[in-house]
C-alpha cells in the first residue's frame, strides 16, 4: 500500500495565514521592516481589534512588537470603510505618554502606509504648505502632536486644516487642546478606534484630567484599544476608559528552570536579568569594566540613573571613566525638546559604541534598536519601571543583558523582584569584581575633573541632595532606607569634596569633608564672570569682617559656622528627643495620608505592605540557601554566565 504524504501544517503566525487575510500591501510592508513572521501578541491581536469588533486589553512583554500589533488593525479599520473619511474629521487617535514615544509610533505609521499606493502619494502634502487633494477611495493621513515640541497649537491647527488628517498621534496634553477647536470633528460615523499605548502609565494621576477630557469629545460606539507591559496595574481603571465588555489578552514568556521548573517571566527569553551586590563606591568603576570586558563589547548601552540632575553631573565625568571608544549621550526629561531630540535621534543614529546616560524618561514605550547593555546604577523608585528599564534590551528576539547594582543593604529587592514573577541571578563573569584601590582610584579621577572647575561641585552637591530625596520616596521604603546608607562610601562614589548641609545627614558623626584637604577661598569656577562674582562676594565677606559698621554681622557668621562645626557629642541627648519628636509627626503625618485615601488606594497600599511581609519572611528563610546554591550551580555548568550579544 503506498504511503501516505502528511501535508505539513501551516505556520499560524505566518502573515497569510491570519485571519481575515491581510492586504497584500501589508504583507510586503511588514515583510521590508523585517518581520518574517506574526509576533505572538500580533497574532493574537489582530482577529479581534483587526478583523473583529472587540476592545482589548493587551498585556505582552516588552520588545514583543505591541505598536504594529495596534497599527495594522487601525490602518485596516479605516481603509475598509465605503468611503474617505470626510475633510477635517478623525478616524482614529494613538494616545502615548511621551513625545519620544509618540514620534516613534508616527514614524512606524508612516513606514507602514508608504506601502498603501493611495497613502503614499498624500506624503508630499504633509511636509509643504499645499492643501492635499481629496481622494476617491480611503486613505491614512497622520498628524503628530506633541507637547514641548517645535510647533504651537496654532501651528498643530493649521496643519490639520490645510492636510486634514484622519489618523493623530499625541501625547494627552496636545491632544486636547487640538480636540478642543470647534474645526476637528469625531463624529460617530467615522471615528474607528482609540489606542492608549503604555495604558498603565496614561492612566497614572498625571494624566487623569487629560484622559477624561478627551474620552469625552470621542463617540462611545468605538473601538478601544490599551496596551502595555503592565496592564494589570491599570485594570482596575478600564471601566472608566469606556471599553465595552473589553478581550484581555496576555502574552506571557515561560523560562524552563534548574530542576524541570517552569517559571513565568515578564521580560523576552533572549533578555539576561542579573544584579551586582556592589558598594556604593564600587559601582561606576564597574561599570567601566561591564563595557570594557564583555565578549563582544556592546555596540549600545543605556545607563539608568534616579534622578535628571545625576545625569547633568556624571555626564561631565563618565567620558574620563568609560573606556575609549565610547560615545556618551545624556538624555533626561528637564531637556529643551530639541536638545532631547537631537540626542534621541544621536544615539539612535550612531554608528560607534555608544551610552545613554537617562532617567526613566527613557524606560518606557520608546524602542532603541539592538540595544545590547542595560545598567541600573540607581534602583528605579517605583518598581514598575524596573521591567521596563530592563526591557530596553533583548528586544524582537535579540539576545540582550541587564545588570543592576544592588548596595549589601539592598539585598532584599532579589526576593521582592522573585515575588513580582520578576527573577534576576547573580551576575557570574569571572573579569567584573571592583577593589577598594579601584574605587578610591576612580573616586580621585572624579575630584581631579571637579576640582578644576567649582561649577562642577555645585552640580554635586545639587545632584547628591535630589539622589537622597528620589533614595528616599522609594515604593518599598522598607528595603531602601536612607538610616542604612553608608555615607562615607557614598561621598566616594559620588567623588564629592564633601557632604552636602541637609536633613538626613543630621545624625552623621563620620568626616563631613570625606579627607579632602583644599583651599575653599581659592577654589575657583572656570568661567571668568562667574568666578568675578565669587571674589567680588568673599571681598565684601573680608572687608566686612574688619570693618566696625559689620563687625556684628561677621561675628554672627562666625559664631553660627562655629556652630554648625561643633561636634555632636555634647547634644545627643537633645538630638534624641527631638529626633523622637520627629518619628512623632512623621507617624501623625501618616496617619492623615492614609486617612485621605480613596478605597482603591487603601487597598493598593494594602497589597504593597503584605508584598513587603512577604518578601521579608522569604528572604529569612531561602533566600541564603538559594543564592549560595544557584552560585554553586552556576560554577558547575555556567548555566547563568553571560553568552553574549548576538
Amino acid at each position: 500500500m503506498a504511503s501516505e504524504t502528511k501535508t505539513p501544517k501551516k505556520d499560524p503566525r505566518a502573515w497569510d495565514a491570519l485571519t481575515p487575510p491581510l492586504a497584500e500591501w501589508i504583507l510586503d510592508a511588514v515583510s521590508s521592516m523585517g518581520f518574517a513572521r506574526a509576533t505572538p501578541v500580533q497574532a493574537s491581536v489582530w482577529p479581534l481589534f483587526g478583523g473583529g469588533n472587540k476592545d482589548v486589553v493587551v498585556e505582552a512583554v516588552t520588545g514583543s512588537g505591541k505598536t504594529l500589533s495596534f497599527l495594522i488593525p487601525l490602518v485596516h479599520r479605516i481603509l475598509r470603510q465605503e468611503e474617505p473619511t470626510k475633510r477635517h474629521h478623525v478616524a482614529a487617535i494613538v494616545v502615548a505618554p511621551t513625545k519620544e514615544l509618540a514620534g516613534q509610533i508616527y514614524g512606524a505609521l508612516t513606514s507602514l502606509v508608504a506601502f498603501h499606493p493611495g497613502s503614499a502619494e498624500l506624503i508630499p502634502f504633509l511636509t509643504g504648505e499645499e492643501k492635499r487633494p481629496d481622494t476617491s477611495s480611503p486613505v491614512i493621513v497622520p498628524q503628530l502632536l506633541s507637547g514641548g515640541s517645535t510647533t504651537t497649537t496654532a501651528q498643530d491647527l493649521s496643519f490639520f486644516l490645510r492636510a486634514s488628517p484622519n489618523v493623530l498621534i499625541s501625547t494627552p496634553g496636545r491632544l486636547v487642546e487640538l480636540l478642543s477647536s470647534p474645526h476637528v470633528h469625531c463624529p460617530q460615523s467615522s471615528f474607528e478606534a482609540l489606542i492608549l499605548d503604555e495604558a498603565d502609565r496614561l492612566l497614572d494621576l498625571g494624566f487623569k484630567a487629560d484622559l477624561q477630557k478627551i474620552l469625552s469629545r470621542l463617540p462611545k460606539q468605538r473601538r478601544t484599544g490599551l496596551f502595555s507591559a503592565s496592564v494589570s496595574e491599570a485594570v482596575g481603571e478600564i471601566i472608566r476608559v469606556g471599553l465595552r465588555n473589553p478581550v484581555k489578552i496576555a502574552v506571557k514568556v515561560k523560562s524552563l528552570k534548574t530542576g524541570g521548573i517552569i517559571e513565568e517571566r515578564r521580560t523576552p527569553a533572549s533578555l539576561q536579568m542579573s544584579y551586582l551586590m556592589t558598594p556604593a563606591s564600587h559601582k561606576l568603576p564597574s561599570l567601566a569594566q561591564l563595557l570594557e570586558k564583555l565578549d563582544p563589547r556592546p555596540q549600545k548601552s543605556i545607563v539608568f540613573l534616579s534622578t535628571c540632575a545625576a545625569v547633568d553631573y556624571f555626564t561631565y565625568l563618565l567620558p574620563t571613566l568609560i573606556p575609549e571608544g565610547f560615545d556618551l549621550v545624556s538624555l533626561h526629561g528637564k531637556y529643551d525638546a530639541k536638545v532631547r531630540e537631537k540626542n534621541f535621534t544621536k544615539f539612535l543614529n550612531s554608528a560607534q559604541p555608544s551610552v545613554l546616560l537617562t532617567t526613566d524618561v527613557a524606560a518606557r514605550g520608546l524602542d532603541f534598536p539592538q540595544v545590547d547593555l542595560v545598567v541600573q546604577i540607581d534602583p528605579p523608585s517605583d518598581p514598575k519601571s524596573f521591567l521596563h528599564r530592563c526591557g530596553r534590551a533583548g528586544r524582537a528576539g535579540r539576545r540582550g543583558l541587564s545588570v543592576i547594582f544592588l548596595q549589601p543593604t539592598e539585598e532584599d529587592y532579589i526576593p521582592f523582584l522573585d515575588v513580582r514573577k520578576t527573577p534576576i541571578t547573580p551576575l557570574t563573569h569571572p573579569e567584573i569584581s571592583t577593589t577598594d584601590t579601584e574605587a578610591r582610584d576612580t573616586a580621585e579621577k572624579i575630584r581631579a575633573e571637579v576640582k578644576k572647575d567649582r561649577a562642577l561641585h555645585d552640580k554635586a552637591q545639587k545632584a547628591f541632595v535630589s539622589w537622597v530625596r528620589s533614595y528616599s520616596k522609594h515604593t518599598a521604603s522598607s528595603i531602601f532606607r536612607t538610616t542604612d546608607l553608608d555615607w562615607e562610601d557614598l561621598g566616594l562614589g559620588w567623588g564629592l569634596l564633601r557632604l552636602p548641609k541637609m536633613p538626613e545627614l543630621k545624625r552623621f558623626r563620620g568626616d563631613k569633608f570625606l579627607g579632602v584637604d583644599l583651599d575653599w577661598d581659592a577654589y575657583a569656577y572656570a568661567k571668568k564672570d562667574r568666578e568675578k562674582q565669587r571674589l567680588a562676594a568673599l571681598a565684601a565677606y573680608r572687608e566686612g569682617e574688619g570693618n566696625g559698621a559689620t563687625a556684628a554681622t561677621a561675628e554672627e557668621h562666625k559664631a553660627k559656622r562655629k556652630r554648625n562645626l561643633e561636634a555632636w557629642s555634647g547634644k545627643h541627648e537633645q538630638e534624641d528627643i527631638r529626633a523622637q519628636r520627629r518619628d512623632k509627626k512623621q507617624r501623625k503625618r501618616e496617619a492623615e495620608r492614609r486617612h485621605g485615601l480613596s478605597e482603591q488606594e487603601m487597598a493598593k497600599e494594602m497589597d504593597l505592605e503584605r508584598l513587603l511581609v512577604e518578601v521579608r519572611k522569604k528572604n529569612q528563610e531561602k533566600y541564603a540557601a538559594a543564592a549560595a546554591a544557584a552560585v554553586e550551580e552556576g560554577k558547575k555548568d555556567g548555566a547563568d554566565e553571560f553568552a553574549g550579544f548576538d
